[in-house]
């Protein structure tokens, strides 16, 4: 057992508390519609992607550090 490779489980968390964020994922995503045809590249959805990811890192944090040693 000393020779395998250790598994990251946050991915594996991440992709299981994704369903869970889908109304943050929502607004992201209609963000990204509103400004596709912004020429100027001054509008962004930054706010709409950190909030998708905080709503995920906060599902997984709950279930991740229970595991860690």
């Amino acid at each position: 057992m000393a020779d395998e490779e250790p598994v990251d489980p946050k991915q594996y968390l991440e992709e299981t508390c994704k369903p869970k964020c889908v109304r943050p994922l929502r607004a992201y995503q209609a963000c990204v519609e509103r400004i596709k045809g912004d020429e100027t590249g001054h509008k962004h959805c930054t706010g709409q992607y950190f909030d998708y990811w905080k709503c995920v890192d906060d599902c997984v944090a709950l279930k991740l550090f229970v595991k860690l040693k």
